[in-house]
């Protein structure tokens, strides 16, 4: 799920420009950004756990 959650993400960014340029390209930066977040998060939650 993860895996097909980052590719719609990635087409997503690629669709609406790579560098944040785009219509919604800023807004989907910081969703990247904070999905990016909670995945590491979790990696070390589950690496201290």
């Amino acid at each position: 799920m993860i895996i097909n959650l980052h590719m719609i993400l990635v087409n997503e960014m690629e669709v609406n420009g790579m560098g944040g340029y785009g219509y919604h390209g800023g807004f989907t930066q910081i969703v990247v950004l904070f999905i990016l977040l909670i995945i590491v998060g979790a990696a070390w939650g589950y690496g201290y756990y």
